[in-house]
């Protein structure tokens, strides 16, 4: 990609220090997922304004930077529970984050537009938003500055987490203006987003790139040495002039355009969403087993241990365990966790706990004249189970297990909020560059509803197969 071209005879030429504390180390490095003209998708690859930054500074600091695209708050998150060693997301340098995180120099002045749906010529001004609702990012610059005036002229400011669900909320009449960074909106009006801006800018924060307090110092130092020396080149200016100088409008193309360029990617996430769907099922059946059995234990303790279990998964939300997991155990343990590894655990024991559920009922519709028959030809409790009860209950069983497979397929979406590349993640990464969201999200409803029915006749196949 350009990005590779703009920098390779400034890395070249720029010699990495012979001792800086982080030569020939790798760090990982956080980011949101839609941010452009600073973090967006191209052709299926993380570019913009932050991603040439944060390279051409680790070429010429002789390191390497392995980028995790989580969202803004999650990579936050990540890098409060040492998940990433350091996070670069058009982060405004605030008082309130200094005493968490330690910032380096600033690399990029920035400041706050308002901007409203290309064909509204009711809103011209602050003055015409009273008791009307306008949107803005969720920690964001924009959203400080919103609700600051938010009193003053009478609007009320809702939250949202990506820049292009804040412009189809304009767009759809939700809300009536979005506050944004002023070099976002440019970026997005020049794509056909279908906004127009309609104040002008109010000088705002710095952007910086952000550390653990006290940890990463060596990184830190690199960052700013590297930016300083890009400054010093010119490659700085050269990296803002590609994005912002003069964005070239989107070519208009055809729905089926659209279609070829985003498919690889949507792929992709199929695949995430199918293997992280059938690991956890097989993880999710082993578990709901065990406890199923337990539940009907004669052994209270057995039974007490089950029902905790089924208790805390099914009263608490999928998406809660999913930080926890992700975020939080890694903050008690120590210990970075692989998002694989959150993500298996986050719809496993969640769908275990159901599926318990389904085997303890599916046992006990059994009539227990066939247990007590069994027992009586001189056949022992656990061959009676085994080769009475069981084969009768799992038959009952099956259905519901097919509808909890399948509710577990739509339920892995919700993992996007943890940076998992599923489906519908790699489908925000294509509308966040493209704001072609409403078709972009028809492509991904198809694509799962073709998913969904294959996996329901697949299961429905070996149902008939091995329950005749």
């Amino acid at each position: 990609m350009g990005m590779f071209l703009v920098f390779g005879g400034a890395g070249a030429a720029m010699a990495a220090p012979a001792d800086n504390g982080v030569e020939g180390k790798t760090f990982v490095i956080g980011t949101d997922t839609t941010f452009a003209p600073f973090e967006f998708r191209e052709n299926g690859e993380l570019t913009g304004i932050d991603m040439d930054l944060v390279r051409a500074i680790a070429e010429a600091g002789g390191f390497k930077v392995e980028i995790r695209s989580l969202g803004f708050n999650a990579a936050l998150q990540a890098l409060t529970s040492n998940q990433v060693d350091g996070v670069i997301a058009g982060m405004s340098i605030t008082d309130e984050r200094k005493q968490v995180y330690d910032f380096s120099e600033p690399y990029f002045e920035s400041g706050i537009q308002m901007a409203v749906a290309k064909n509204d010529d009711t809103i011209k001004g602050y003055e015409d938003l009273k008791g009307k609702t306008v949107v803005a990012k969720t920690g964001s610059e924009g959203e400080a500055y919103a609700k600051s005036i938010a009193g003053q002229y009478g609007f009320t400011v809702k939250s949202l987490d990506q820049s292009a669900t804040m412009y189809e909320s304009v767009k759809s009449g939700s809300a009536v203006a979005v506050f944004d960074d002023y070099p976002v909106l440019a970026y997005g009006v020049a794509q056909n987003n279908g906004l127009k801006t309609v104040t002008d800018k109010v000088p705002g924060g710095s952007y910086g790139f952000a550390v653990n307090k006290g940890k990463n110092t060596a990184l830190l130092a690199a960052f700013n040495d590297g930016l300083a020396k890009l400054k010093a080149d010119g490659d700085y200016q050269k990296i803002l002039d590609k994005y912002l100088a003069n964005p070239t409008a989107a070519q208009p193309t055809t729905f089926l355009d659209l279609l070829g360029k985003s498919f690889p990617a949507l792929m992709s996430g199929l695949k995430n969403t199918l293997l992280v769907t059938i690991i956890s099922f097989a993880v999710a059946m082993a578990i709901g087993l065990l406890a199923g059995f337990m539940k009907i234990s004669h052994n209270i303790v057995l039974r007490g241990i089950a029902t905790t279990f089924v208790n805390i998964f099914r009263g608490t939300p999928l998406l809660l365990w999913a930080f926890m997991f992700y975020f939080g155990l890694p903050q008690l343990t120590g210990q970075p966790i692989n998002i694989w590894v959150a993500g298996v655990l986050t719809l496993s024991l969640n769908s275990g706990a159901y599926v318990a559920e389904i085997v303890r009922g599916g046992i006990q519709s059994v009539d227990p004249g066939q247990l007590e028959a069994s027992r009586s030809l001189g056949l022992g409790y656990g061959k009676s189970m085994q080769k009475v009860v069981v084969p009768q209950a799992f038959k009952m069983m099956t259905p519901s297990l097919i509808n909890q497979l399948i509710i577990m397929l739509k339920d892995s979406s919700l993992l996007l909020a943890i940076g998992f590349a599923e489906l519908l993640y790699q489908g925000q990464q294509i509308y966040a560059a493209n704001f072609r969201v409403t078709e972009t999200l028809l492509i991904v409803g198809v694509i799962y509803f073709v998913a969904v029915m294959a996996l329901t006749k697949l299961a429905n196949y070996a149902d008939r197969r091995f329950n005749k």
